[in-house]
């Protein structure tokens, strides 16, 4: 119910605010749903985290604000060698503090599953150096072992409206369910600055390790409180993919993805299922550019697209088999019949 005022004039309610805000940017806005989610992450292999004050208190360009000067600062000396890394790394704030476990100038590293502490501007360019360049541990700080699945929720307000809409109501949703199932202690949740795909809100990455130690990242869009459950029982739990809001995972190319229809679960679940992906690795090799991956293998694929240039290939070496047999053939004849001619004349000149 609205309040009154002094005067006598009705205030808007803090209820009718948030019935708003949901409307207007939240999960009932009309562009939910609206676009495919499918192949919209960009390929990157490694996922740099940067622990960093509250969600609240980020300005819209966190990474390059004036006043922020430790995300600042890493941002710039991750692009200045740039060049220097072999494996192109996507640098993420996410928030630290009271309940979160983790501290400013915390840094987690995934698909490495390392934690580092105590990162300060005076050690940035050690760190990058050791850790990200060389591919070493930091020689300025221990390595932790990062354990369990990662859910990183995008409530950027300042960058986004929708996002810092979507994003707290998404992780008060998931804090509230890792309660009921006992999952405390398997599963981290934690609000990240953007990462691209304001129009996708609610988003969210999960990372997780899978079998043979490897680390699965996969992205998510148009999540809702309605999908909290689902993500923890069927992605976390059985390690199946929620095809209808999954938009990518890490170190795929889009364009792979948005050619099928995903029909995988992750390594992690149960009935593992062959798929295009597999079969498309299984072709050729992929190698990383300077600047991440960049893939070079060369297969048939317009073979493939048009069974019809297969065949013509096919039909034309026939086609020419046939005709070399043909010019042979005639060739014989040819030369025996030169023989007997040869042979002819040879006899009446005696």
């Amino acid at each position: 119910m609205a309040a009154a005022s002094e005067n006598g004039t009705s205030d808007i309610s803090t209820e009718s605010v948030v019935v708003d805000d949901d409307v207007k940017f939240g999960f009932q806005r009309p562009e939910m749903y609206t676009e495919t989610l499918t192949g919209s992450v960009n390929p990157y292999g490694r996922h740099v985290f940067l622990c960093y004050k509250s969600h609240e208190e980020w300005p819209a360009r966190v990474e390059s604000s004036d006043s922020d000067p430790l995300p600042k600062r890493l941002a710039g000396a991750i692009k200045d060698r740039k060049n220097d890394i072999a494996v192109k790394t996507m640098l993420t704030i996410c928030e630290s503090g009271d309940g979160t476990g983790l501290s400013d100038g915390d840094v987690l590293i995934f698909p490495d599953l390392i934690k580092y502490r105590g990162l300060e501007e005076s050690n940035i360019d050690s760190f990058v150096e050791d850790v990200l360049v060389n591919g070493k541990p930091w020689s300025a700080g221990t390595g932790e072992p990062v354990t369990g699945s990662y859910v990183f929720v995008c409530a950027h307000n300042s960058r986004d409206k929708r996002c810092g809409v979507c994003g707290p109501v998404l992780i008060e949703k998931f804090n509230e369910e890792i309660g009921v199932k006992g999952l405390k202690d398997e599963v981290f949740v934690g609000a990240c600055s953007h990462v691209g795909g304001h129009k996708y809100a609610g988003n969210l990455i999960i990372y997780s390790k899978v079998q043979e130690e490897k680390v699965s990242g996969h992205w998510y869009g148009y999540v809702t409180p309605n999908d909290v459950a689902d993500l923890l029982d069927q992605h976390i739990k059985k390690g199946e993919i929620i095809e209808r809001i999954w938009r990518g995972e890490m170190g795929v190319p889009p364009v792979e993805k948005a050619e099928k229809v995903v029909e995988q679960t992750l390594p992690n679940g149960n009935d593992l299922k062959e798929n295009a992906k597999d079969e498309k690795e299984n072709t050729g090799g992929c190698c990383q550019g300077a600047n991440g991956f960049s893939c070079c293998r060369v297969d048939n694929s317009e073979a493939k697209k048009d069974g019809k240039k297969s065949t013509y290939k096919f039909d034309f070496f026939t086609r020419k088999w046939e005709q070399h047999e043909i010019y042979t053939a005639a060739a014989v004849v040819g030369a025996v019949a030169t023989v007997a001619v040869a042979y002819s004349l040879y006899k009446r000149t005696r």
